[in-house]
C-alpha cells in the first residue's frame, strides 16, 4: 500500500515543532498554547495526534478534500456553458451581475473568476501596463463641467449599420447626462444631445470636448467680415453655446479628456454586450438598449459630488432658436429670399413696407421646419413652387 505524502505549510511545521518538544517533555503544555495562540485543552489533543500518526497526522483535515462551498459540477458547467454562449464577449464583473440578476445564480466575482480560467476563458479585454500620470481632480458640484465626446465603433457587431454614439458625462459625478446613436459625428446629433441636456437638467457651466470641427473652427480661410471683426465666427454647436453663455474647453490630447474616453472603453465592453444580447440590429433599437443602459450605468457607477449645491442653470425660453442651424441671407429687390437652392418670398410685413437688402436669419429646427427672423421679429414667409 502507497504512503501519501504531505506537504506541510510554515504554520504547520512550527506547530509541529511546538508539539514535538511538548511530547518529549522539553515543553510544558500551557507554554506551548500560548506560543500556537491556542487552548491548552487543544494542545492535548495535538499531542495524542502525534503519537498515534507523527509529524503528517498535525496536517489540516480537510486537506485533499473538496470544499462544502464548492458548486456543483452541473452548475459549473452551466455557468460555463453560457459563458462560452449567451453571455460570449462579457467581462468577468459584468457576467457575474447578469448570471446573478438573470440567471439566479449565487456566485462571487472572483469565485466566477477561477472558474472561467481553470476553463481556458480569458477577459475580453487586455489590460496596458500601468503608467504614471497625474489625474486631475474632479469638478465640485453637478453641471460644472460637462464632458462629451463621440466614438465611433462596431456597436451592432455586424448585425447592422454602423454607428456612432455621442455622450455627454457629468465631470463631478461620472453620471451619463445625456447619450444617443447617430450614423456619424455631426453637429445634428450634438444639438440634439445638448437639448436632451438642457430640458432634463438647466444649462451647465462649462463643456469640455476635443478640437474637432463640430466644435471649434479649424481652418484657416478667414471671411472679409471675420478679418474687419478680428475674430472667427463660431461654429453652430459653438453659437449655440455662446447664446447660453456656456464656455467651452478644447483639449489638446485625448488624456486630457480622459474621464469620457475611459466611458467610451466600459460602453464599448458593457454596452456592446447587452445590445449583443438584446439582438439589436438598427439604430432604434440600439437606442431603446442605450436608454435602459444609461440609467443602469448610472445607479451602478455614478458617485457623490463634494459639494451639494448644484451649478446648473434655468434653461431660456427660446431653447428652438438656439438648438437649431442658423444661416444668414440677404433679402433680394424682389423680396425674395433664396437658400440652399429654395426660394421663399417674404410678403409685407406689419412693421416693414420691404426688407430688400436686409439680412435675416433662417432658423432650421432639428425637426427640419424653418423660421424666418429680422432681428427679434418673426417674417411670414411662402415657398416659391419650383424652387
Amino acid at each position: 500500500m502507497s504512503q501519501e505524502t504531505f506537504r506541510l505549510s510554515q504554520k504547520e511545521l512550527q506547530r509541529v515543532a511546538v508539539i514535538a518538544s511538548c511530547v518529549k517533555g522539553d515543553l510544558a503544555c500551557a507554554r506551548a498554547a500560548e506560543l500556537l495562540d491556542l487552548t491548552p485543552r487543544h494542545i492535548k489533543r495535538l499531542k495524542a495526534r502525534y503519537r498515534q500518526g507523527s509529524a503528517a497526522a498535525l496536517a489540516h483535515a480537510s486537506r485533499g478534500r473538496p470544499s462544502h462551498r464548492r458548486l456543483p459540477d452541473a452548475v459549473r458547467e452551466r455557468i460555463v456553458g453560457l459563458a462560452r454562449s449567451i453571455y460570449a464577449g462579457f467581462n468577468d464583473h459584468h457576467l457575474c451581475e447578469k448570471l446573478v440578476e438573470r440567471e439566479g445564480f449565487s456566485l462571487s466575482r472572483e469565485t466566477l473568476r477561477r472558474l472561467l480560467r481553470k476553463q481556458g476563458l480569458g477577459p475580453p479585454r487586455k489590460r496596458r501596463a500601468p503608467s504614471h500620470r497625474q489625474r486631475r481632480v474632479r469638478s465640485a458640484r453637478l453641471g460644472e463641467l460637462v464632458q462629451l465626446d463621440g466614438s465611433p465603433h462596431d456597436w451592432l457587431e455586424g448585425r447592422g449599420p454602423r454607428l456612432t454614439a455621442l455622450g455627454m458625462q457629468d465631470d463631478a459625478t461620472g453620471r451619463i447626462l445625456a447619450a444617443q446613436f447617430f450614423s456619424s459625428e455631426t453637429a445634428f446629433g450634438y444639438l440634439c444631445l445638448l437639448r436632451q441636456l438642457l430640458r432634463r437638467h438647466g444649462v451647465p457651466l462649462a463643456f469640455y470636448g476635443d478640437r474637432s470641427g463640430v466644435f471649434v473652427r479649424n481652418d484657416d480661410n478667414w471671411t472679409v467680415e471675420e478679418q474687419l471683426a478680428g475674430k472667427r465666427q463660431p461654429t453652430q454647436f459653438g453659437r449655440a453655446l455662446e447664446q447660453l453663455g456656456i464656455t467651452f474647453i478644447a483639449a489638446r490630447s485625448p488624456q486630457a479628456k480622459g474621464r469620457v474616453e475611459r466611458l467610451w472603453g466600459v460602453l464599448q465592453d458593457r454596452l456592446a454586450s447587452e445590445l449583443r444580447l438584446a439582438k439589436a440590429h438598427d439604430i432604434d433599437s440600439a437606442n431603446a438598449v442605450l436608454r435602459k443602459f444609461t440609467a443602469d450605468y448610472n445607479r451602478r457607477f455614478a458617485r457623490q459630488p463634494r459639494e451639494q449645491q448644484t451649478a446648473w442653470r434655468a434653461v431660456p425660453e427660446s431653447l428652438e432658436r438656439i438648438c437649431c442651424f442658423v444661416h444668414e441671407r440677404i433679402v433680394s429687390n424682389d423680396n425674395v429670399v433664396q437658400w440652399e437652392g429654395r426660394r421663399f418670398q417674404i410678403p409685407q410685413q406689419a412693421r416693414r413696407f420691404s426688407f430688400a437688402g436686409a439680412k435675416v436669419q433662417i432658423y432650421q429646427a432639428l425637426n427640419g421646419r424653418l423660421s424666418f427672423y429680422y432681428g427679434d421679429t418673426r417674417l411670414e414667409h411662402t415657398a416659391i413652387p419650383g424652387g
